[in-house]
């Protein structure tokens, strides 16, 4: 058996599995582990708990350490200088004239990393792009491309039924929507009418699918 306890690294966001062997911890400890990314601080979403290890698709990383204060500190420094750095990426697009949309900036606990988030209709040609990112922040830079569904959920907004959006509220990973289960529901099967601010069709249709199933 191994000891494994699932971390979040955004509010609502996707929830990962790592080692815990020593620790005990518990929902909403603030934890220090290594990501593929560098170094990250999260917070215990789901409690430790034991499982075989035959289950595990893949070795997991382990907790590092509980976050110290030092760590507490630099996180709330890095999500300052990610508003700076989101508005200093945004000029330096500008300025090579590329049809793209920023959306955030992140910075790995360490400082080693900045990763920008962005959306764009088709591939984008970033490698000059790139050099400049790079020695303008002097760190490694990660461009990530994120589609409809993630982009609504950097934004967030007002659905259709006049509430904040599913994606921002509470869903932490995106399930499969079809129009087939818009019809079984009885709606229109007019694209625009059941799409959500991402111009996918809405989370909430899927909610329901099974219990429509059933009847």
């Amino acid at each position: 058996m191994k000891k494994v306890v699932g971390i979040g690294f955004k509010e609502v966001g996707k929830i990962y599995w790592f080692g815990c062997e020593q620790f005990n911890l518990k929902v909403g400890d603030k934890v220090v582990v290594e990501t593929i990314r560098g170094l990250e601080l999260g917070t215990v979403i789901q409690s430790s708990r034991d499982i075989d290890e035959k289950d595990l698709e893949h070795d997991l990383k382990p907790v590092l350490r509980l976050a110290n204060k030092y760590d507490l500190k630099t996180y709330e420094e890095n999500q300052q200088r990610a508003q700076k750095a989101i508005e200093t990426c945004k000029e330096i697009v500008k300025r090579h004239k590329l049809e793209m949309k920023l959306l955030e900036c992140e910075y790995t606990l360490d400082r080693q990393k900045i990763i920008i988030y962005y959306n764009a209709d088709g591939r984008v040609d970033f490698r000059e792009l790139l050099k400049d990112l790079a020695a303008e922040f002097k760190m490694r830079i990660e461009l990530r491309q994120i589609g409809p569904r993630e982009g609504a959920k950097f934004i967030g907004g007002l659905g259709p039924c006049g509430r904040e959006v599913c994606c921002v509220k509470h869903l932490r990973e995106f399930d499969l929507v079809t129009m087939k289960m818009a019809k079984e529901q009885g709606m229109t099967l007019n694209a625009s009418k059941v799409a959500g601010l991402c111009g996918k069709l809405m989370c909430c249709i899927g909610f329901e699918s099974a219990t429509y199933e059933e009847i």
